[in-house]
């Protein structure tokens, strides 16, 4: 095969697309562009480690179609990889599988990278079958924002305790959380704030709370708040995925059935149990008041 046909690969998950994947995929096309070779990012449309959970609810930053949108929005060409025929391949099989299939020429692999059983094809494993095989290999150090190594597994921890601030610093964009709206009971209506409420699926990350958001319902941006979590105060919710519940300002239209993004912001406070509907009203009030005054000088994402 001819040398312009073939590609320099990279390898992920990509969950959340962050600051730290997207450093690599930079290094994807310099290096590619260096050694007159094709960039191609191979990703898992979800983690491995959520399929083969056996509790895979509210494990993922970035839902497949989001993954695919934010990945695409590098300009780096990518491909999804069928997890179930790639857990079945040896480390030997596998790469054989992008030499064939995927034309490689040259592979970059993050600090950390490894595939197959125990992850027992490593860096080390690699540099040495790619030498083997006339291969380019190059390795990226962790990217860091002080000392601090950016990764998905940190962006959920840090998102799950509710710093959405520092969450949006390390993706570098804002935690954006889609879904169709669905009907509910109706409460927020009867409390003077309606609210649309999203069916997320189980495998997206919710952090609990209430939050200043920005609200994208087709081609028109609205202000908002939100809140997920479990309604301790009218306890109409059991199970172990929250409700996503959004308030959208200056808002009266029907939208049951659309998909919408709401992305999130700032925190406003933890999710509360209130004596009265009467309390709940008075700190749904100051919940709006706070995040008009949060949101008015943020432009949408």
């Amino acid at each position: 095969m001819k040398k312009e046909n073939k590609t320099f690969i990279t390898i992920g998950t990509f969950d959340g697309v962050h600051s730290g994947h997207r450093f690599l995929l930079g290094q994807l096309e310099i290096l590619a562009a260096q050694h007159r070779l094709k960039p191609l990012a191979l990703y898992f449309s979800i983690p491995p480690k959520t399929l083969l959970s056996s509790k895979p609810e509210m494990t993922v930053l970035t839902l497949p179609q989001e993954k695919k949108n934010l990945l695409r929005e590098t300009g780096t060409p990518v491909l999804p990889l069928d997890f179930e025929k790639c857990r079945a391949l040896s480390p030997e099989e596998f790469f054989s599988q992008l030499i064939k299939k995927f034309h490689m020429g040259g592979l970059l692999i993050g600090a950390d990278f490894a595939f197959g059983k125990d992850r027992q094809a490593g860096a080390p494993w690699l540099a040495q079958r790619c030498q083997q095989a006339g291969v380019c290999f190059e390795k990226v150090r962790f990217y860091k924002t002080g000392t601090q190594k950016i990764s998905s597994s940190l962006i959920r921890k840090t998102l799950a305790g509710g710093d959405i601030e520092r969450t949006n610093e390390m993706l570098g964009h804002p935690y954006t959380v889609s879904g169709k709206v669905i009907k509910g009971k109706q409460l927020g209506r009867k409390l003077g704030f309606p609210t649309a409420n999203l069916d997320t699926g189980i495998y997206k990350l919710l952090p609990l709370g209430v939050f200043a958001v920005k609200v994208h319902i087709g081609n028109n941006n609205y202000n908002g708040f939100c809140n997920i979590g479990f309604r301790p105060t009218v306890n109409t919710l059991s199970g172990i995925v929250p409700l996503v519940e959004v308030h959208i300002f200056d808002f009266d239209e029907m939208i049951y059935g659309r998909k919408i993004t709401v992305s999130f912001i700032q925190k406003l406070r933890d999710e509360m149990k209130f004596s009265t509907l009467t309390d709940l009203i008075k700190q749904l009030k100051k919940d709006r008041s706070e995040a008009k005054k949060i949101l008015r000088y943020i432009k949408f994402p």
